[in-house]
């Protein structure tokens, strides 16, 4: 394999060897290639597909990449790194067995069918297949890319994995399964060991060891996940507690859980409100103008509005007050919730609000789904046979039989079922006002996006308010409709900090350096102001007593909530190749200036000042001044702080000497 092109040639992918090559995409590039890297180069959902799954498998295939590749993407990694990995082994249940009673053939051709399998999930999960092992595969989430979700994907990649092996066609007649255990932790990764071609990158610390452990603990068909790990998932999956278990070179019985199928909820917020809710804070002006809004509409002048803002700054807290206060009153409402995962499944949002209203269970069939879905359509209109069968298949429901054939092409079909969508919408309308709230728009596919521009018009005449969720990059590419409100979320002040933090406490004051240390560092975002309180009161570091807490040693830096590392490190790993300039800014402090940076980073002054303006442009920092004289600051502290943590201890010290000298 002489370069990427002929790669691309052995996958029937030629067509887009011209695409990567002028975007410079090579050997080094493949492994950072993501879904939405491959969408921003033009290529369409198949090949994309087929790409992200043989960028997985490169490891099994036959012929390596050529050591001058290899050599460049183990050096396109970067140096090793600390980092909160979540880490999955998948082992194939009975594959010594197996191996007795097939042909060394046949079983080579089983043990590649199923690591492909597993391949393509982790890699369709943007997962990094590490380390092949025969009837095992080992995986890292959050490396060499961290994610806002790294463990949720891990689970849903574990799934995923456990069904498509199901699938492979059957040796010896008997079902291929797997057992799969899944670890979240502390590790150092990035450090090449071996020579050659066994060259590899090696992961050190407990978390590996623990997510083996689990697996051996796994029944056939089981995902088993660590205790760090379901802390993370929150409520998204139904999980069974096994208790503490003895573990394998585990010094301590650790928990674990077995995990079970998706919850339906009908939002990701309202999974992790199902473990506690805290009441609003600082939010009355926006809950104010968000229920002028909701009367407008109701009034008959159908309203839409964009709530913008940062993550974890309480754009769905917001959301659920609006409910909340509305819940009193005659009304429909419609959530829409779109996905990180599904942002390629058209209309997704809604065939899952579809599903869930019309109360659809795991047995029920065909011809029971279809009455259930009737009865819900018949809430806004009397839908035609046509009408009810688009419904149907946008459902994955097979209406021929009751319905008639559908003689329309599949263009039409599309333009088609948008208008019931509208019907559906408009005939609620008629009824009742209706709240129409579609959270995370950042995440929405183009063709749910398509019937919102569609909804438009027809909503400025109806009763129906329109509030969508987003962060501030998201593009609508409405224009300016006038019923458009545009609501943007700033961050909250200490007053308000305080008061979250006395809610958390069961108002029990905590020590002052502790209140001002979570203050400075959480940048008056909810979530982190949150997530920082219960790391700190978990921690050990404060003595309860009936009406406070007390510091009984001089504070030290407050860790990291483990829940926030996943988004945090997300934020730097899309600065590749920079990232090592906001590491090492951050040595120097949450403010620095260019002339300090510029004396120990080893880059031309052209080089240095891009990468600042990628940091800046990206959010991360601010600046002010103009290099040489610049000053700059991190956005978020903790932001600053994950980037400081990454670094290897070692490399932080040789830093710190060169700021001293």
């Amino acid at each position: 394999m002489s370069d990427i092109a002929t790669w691309l040639a052995q996958r029937g992918l030629e067509k887009y060897a011209a695409v990567l090559a002028a975007n410079e995409v090579d050997f080094a590039a493949l492994p950072y290639l993501t879904d939405d890297d491959l969408k921003e180069l033009g290529l369409p959902v198949g090949p994309r597909r087929k790409l992200l799954a043989a960028i997985g498998a490169l490891a099994t295939a036959p012929e390596p990449p050529p050591p001058e590749a290899a050599a460049t993407s183990s050096r396109g990694r970067g140096d090793a790194e600390r980092r909160h990995l979540t880490v999955m082994f998948v082992d194939l249940v009975g594959s010594t067995a197996l191996s007795g009673r097939l042909d060394p053939e046949e079983m080579g051709r089983v043990l590649k069918a199923f690591q492909n399998a597993a391949a393509g999930e982790i890699t369709r999960m943007e997962g990094n297949v590490a380390k092949y092992m025969g009837d095992g595969v080992l995986a890292y989430f959050g490396w060499p890319r961290a994610h806002e979700n790294d463990a949720e994907s891990a689970v849903r990649a574990g799934l995923a994995i456990s069904d498509a092996v199901g699938r492979l066609p059957p040796p010896a007649g008997e079902r291929l399964m797997v057992r799969i255990g899944i670890a979240t932790g502390l590790v150092v990764v990035g450090d090449l060991i071996g020579e050659g071609a066994h060259q590899e990158e090696a992961v050190f610390g407990e978390t590996p060891n623990l997510a083996a452990r689990l697996q051996q603990l796994a029944k056939p068909g089981e995902i088993v996940v660590a205790d760090t790990t379901q802390r993370l998932l929150g409520g998204i999956f139904d999980a069974t507690a096994l208790g503490p278990q003895r573990l394998k070179g585990v010094a301590a019985p650790l928990p674990a859980y077995a995990i079970g199928a998706e919850r339906t909820l009908e939002s990701r917020f309202a999974m992790r409100a199902s473990v506690g809710l805290l009441p609003i804070v600082g939010r009355e002006q926006e809950l104010a103008l968000l229920l002028e809004r909701w009367r407008q509409a109701g009034a008959g002048e159908g309203q839409l509005v964009l709530l913008t803002g940062e993550a974890g700054i309480g754009k769905s807290r917001v959301v659920h007050a609006l409910i909340d206060a509305v819940a009193g009153e005659d009304q429909f409402r419609i959530r829409h919730q779109c996905s990180p995962y599904h942002t390629d499944s058209p209309l997704y949002p809604a065939i899952q609000q579809l599903t869930l209203a019309a109360g659809f269970k795991a047995d029920d069939g065909n011809a029971t789904r279809l009455d259930k879905l009737e009865a819900l359509v018949k809430r806004s209109f009397d839908p035609t046979p046509e009408q009810a069968h688009l419904i149907a298949a946008l459902l994955g429901l097979d209406g021929e039989e009751r319905y008639g054939k559908l003689a329309i092409g599949l263009q039409q079909q599309r333009v088609r079922t948008l208008e019931v969508l509208l019907d559906q919408l408009l005939g609620l309308a008629r009824r009742k006002p209706v709240l129409f709230v579609i959270e995370d728009a950042h995440w929405i596919d183009p063709t749910t996006l398509e019937f919102v521009g569609h909804c438009l018009d027809a909503v400025a005449r109806a009763r129906v308010l329109i509030l969508m969720t987003a962060r501030p990059a998201f593009e609508h590419g409405f224009g300016g409709p006038s019923i458009m409100t545009r609501l943007t979320l700033n961050r909250l002040g200490r007053d308000h900090i305080a008061t979250i933090v006395s809610r958390i406490t069961g108002g029990k004051a905590l020590p002052k350096p502790v209140a001002d240390e979570i203050a400075i560092r959480t940048d008056g975002v909810p979530l982190f102001v949150e997530e920082m309180v219960k790391a700190v009161l978990e921690s050990g570091l404060l003595r309860e007593t009936d009406v406070a807490y007390l510091l009984d040693r001089p504070l030290s830096s407050l860790a990291i909530p483990t829940s926030l590392h996943d988004s945090l490190m997300a934020r730097l790993d899309r600065l590749q190749p920079i990232k090592e300039v906001a590491q090492t800014a951050a040595t120097i402090g949450r403010e620095f200036s260019y002339r300090l940076l510029k004396a120990i980073l080893p880059q031309s002054d052209a080089q240095l000042r891009e990468a600042l303006d990628h940091l800046v442009n990206a959010e991360l920092v601010f600046r002010r001044g103009v290099p040489p004289d610049a000053l700059y600051s991190f956005k978020h502290a903790l932001v600053r702080d994950v980037a400081y943590e990454s670094l290897l201890k070692t490399k932080r010290q040789a830093l710190h000497e060169r700021i001293v000298a």
